[in-house]
């Protein structure tokens, strides 16, 4: 009580405005109480502030007073139609916005009532206490706070919420007339009979339904029917825009998802909801328990609106299942199912383990010219890129490319389990997935150190010396020995590239499909005059098919020439531990050694770490795509569960199905 009661002595109507606003911002402080403090406390003290107003009406005269000043210095409107929703149009710019807010200070002394609104409900608890006041409250408040409107039978609060919906009107209409929003919009026909053509039909009627609902409100004197059927008209009209919006989606699941026009849709939806929450104010049978619900859902966006990760969740939320969706088809292609595929797994995988001898061989190469560390980083990604995609056009693989792309195969079919039987199938598709991937490694691996031996034994013979001296291969002793502890965390981290690489390749496709670059290149008429028609349609198919494959192979080889030489640059230790890049390595070390490498301990302890290399390398790239598919798909936990279950008890029964084609 002497709190409050300093608290009500030292109110002021006629203060400045920063006086007046951090009176409130103290009240509502008061109101809210220590850290932790339950809802219903807070109630409490709403409630011992109203008696105690009751008891001096002095005090409530000039509260009364203070509130009017309050009510014609600051705008309520932005607060009820805008709060909450991005200030800015695009997701980059609300980025930036949100992140101003988190930086920079707000000040008291504002007519923003959005600004006064955030520093007045600071807390994730003040949606709580204010859902929690009980209808007595509401309506002592309601008493308490009620102020005529310069609009005769309104009072203030009824003004405010009438402004308001016309903001959103406006707003929705605007959006709905965007040109990216238009050319998406399907043809079907709205709830009214009208169709939802591309001139995006219920948006042009939107803005007059919503004049047409006020002006019957405010008509005197109201008739109930009237109010209703225009109130009714209106959240038909609200409806259609939100179909009409609504068919934006399947064209970009069809056509590529932009985070942009997600923003733009997800904005619109949220403000067709925020302008029926103010009819509700209005026309509902509580009008007082719809607006504390109102301002309770105010003060818990407020919260959000500070979010930086809420944002970017949201918003790259179909961007994600995007992504993964189109990895799952390439991912599909890099599992076996039968003796024939697994075969010819071996085969691709040898291929693609030849060539790595041969990078492996000009990298060293590449370290004998002394380039500075960025430089040689670069010219060693460059080198590996165009490996990984002479690789790619040459249809072999590389092992550690195959867990990022399957893992989103594996999560989509997690979609239906609804039977043992499809739990048991996939199963089969696990066991698929990890004998084709160490049939890859075995091909990879068991080609690539022959290779390398063979080119070190020409080096020889050609120009007298090895591949590499023998200070240099104990270099590489000493950077793969199983007992130095960076070995494994550098593997991982080299998985951690593999699938930073895939997710590059899903987000490069999606912008490809989404910005129509196949049709660009095959009937722009500067492209065909330059290359013909035929041969445009042929390289566009091919740029189609293969847009995926390039992207993952460029990034991941220039990510592991590249990020060791960056991080370095800031004190950060990182190498990267690719396994059959390992083994080639190892492979010219010994070479360097001769017959006596097979007497030396060291070769023996990196030959060790050269399975845990391929194990991390494939775990961690493989955990985390799946992860990601796992929520773009929405799979629960128990389905995780049954999963895990079944896993175990195949690896009991029949182990040998992880390994080969049984």
């Amino acid at each position: 009580m002497t709190d409050l009661n300093h608290l009500l002595n030292s109110l002021d109507p006629q203060a400045p405005p920063a006086q007046r606003h951090l009176w409130l911002i103290g009240l509502l402080a008061w109101v809210r109480g220590r850290r932790g403090s339950p809802p219903m406390a807070a109630s409490s003290r709403v409630r011992l502030l109203l008696d105690a107003l009751a008891a001096r009406p002095d005090l409530e005269q000039r509260l009364r007073q203070w509130w009017g000043v309050l009510a014609d210095t600051v705008d309520a409107t932005p607060l009820l139609a805008d709060f909450g929703f991005a200030s800015r149009k695009a997701f980059v710019s609300e980025f930036a916005s949100r992140l101003r807010l988190k930086v920079l200070p707000a000040t008291p002394e504002t007519a923003d009532s959005a600004e006064l609104f955030a520093l007045a409900m600071p807390q994730a608890t003040d949606a709580a206490w204010i859902a929690a006041l009980d209808e007595e409250l509401l309506a002592r408040l309601a008493r308490l706070l009620s102020i005529a409107s310069p609009v005769p039978g309104l009072t203030l609060w009824q003004h405010e919420v009438l402004e308001g919906i016309n903001y959103c009107a406006i707003q929705i209409s605007a959006a709905g007339f965007s040109p990216d929003l238009r050319q998406r919009m399907s043809a079907a026909p709205d709830r009214l009979g009208q169709p939802a053509l591309r001139d995006a039909r219920p948006f042009h009627q939107l803005a007059l339904d919503a004049q047409n609902f006020r002006a019957a409100f405010i008509e005197t004197p109201r008739e109930a029917l009237k109010v209703e059927a225009a109130a009714a008209r209106l959240r038909e009209r609200l409806e259609s825009c939100r179909q009409a919006a609504a068919s934006v989606y399947p064209h970009l699941n069809e056509h590529g998802i932009s985070v942009g026009l997600v923003f733009v849709l997800r904005q619109l939806r949220a403000r067709v909801l925020r302008t029926r929450e103010l009819m509700d104010c209005l026309l509902s049978a509580d009008p007082a328990a719809s607006s504390a619900r109102l301002v309770s859902r105010l003060a818990a966006l407020g919260q959000e609106r500070r979010s930086l990760r809420a944002l970017v969740a949201v918003n790259s939320s179909l961007l994600a299942s995007k992504v993964t969706e189109r990895s799952a088809e390439t991912g599909e292609h890099y599992i076996t199912r039968t003796p024939a595929e697994y075969r010819a797994m071996l085969g691709q995988a040898a291929g693609g383990g030849a060539v790595t001898a041969v990078a492996t061989w000009l990298k060293f190469a590449l370290a004998t010219l002394g380039l500075a560390a960025f430089w040689g980083g670069f010219w060693a990604g460059a080198l590996y890129a165009v490996s990984f995609v002479f690789i790619q056009l040459m249809h072999w693989t590389l092992a550690t490319k195959q867990p990022a792309m399957t893992a989103p195969a594996m999560a989509a079919k997690l979609k239906d389990l609804t039977t043992a039987g499809d739990v048991e199938a996939f199963v089969d598709e696990i066991a698929h997935l990890v004998r084709s991937q160490v049939a890859a490694v075995l091909g990879n691996v068991g080609m690539v150190a022959p290779c390398v031996l063979l080119i070190s034994l020409a080096l020889q013979a050609v120009a007298g010396q090895p591949m590499l001296s023998r200070a240099q291969a104990d270099h590489v002793f000493e950077g793969l020995h199983l007992l130095n502890s960076a070995t494994l965390i550098f593997a991982a981290f080299t998985g951690v590239l593999l699938f930073a690489a895939s997710l590059i390749a899903g987000w490069i496709e999606n912008w490809f499909v989404l910005h129509r670059l196949q049709s660009a290149m095959r009937y722009n008429p500067r492209i065909t005059a330059l290359l013909g028609p035929v041969r445009a349609a042929r390289w566009a198919a091919f740029m189609r098919e293969h847009i995926s494959g390039f992207a993952s192979n460029i990034s991941l080889g220039f990510m592991l020439g590249l990020v060791p030489p960056v991080v370095a640059f800031f004190g950060v230790g990182l190498e990267a531990r690719h396994v059959t890049l390992s083994t080639g390595q190892l492979a010219a070390a010994a070479a360097a050694y001769g017959m006596e490498a097979w007497q030396l301990p060291q070769l023996w302890w990196c030959a060790a770490a050269i399975p845990l290399i391929g194990v991390l390398n494939l775990g961690v790239s493989f955990y985390f795509a799946f992860r990601v598919a796992l929520r773009a798909h929405s799979v629960s936990g128990i389905d995780r569960g049954r999963i895990r279950h079944a896993l175990m008890a195949r690896w009991r029964q029949r182990p040998a199905s992880f390994l080969l084609p049984i």
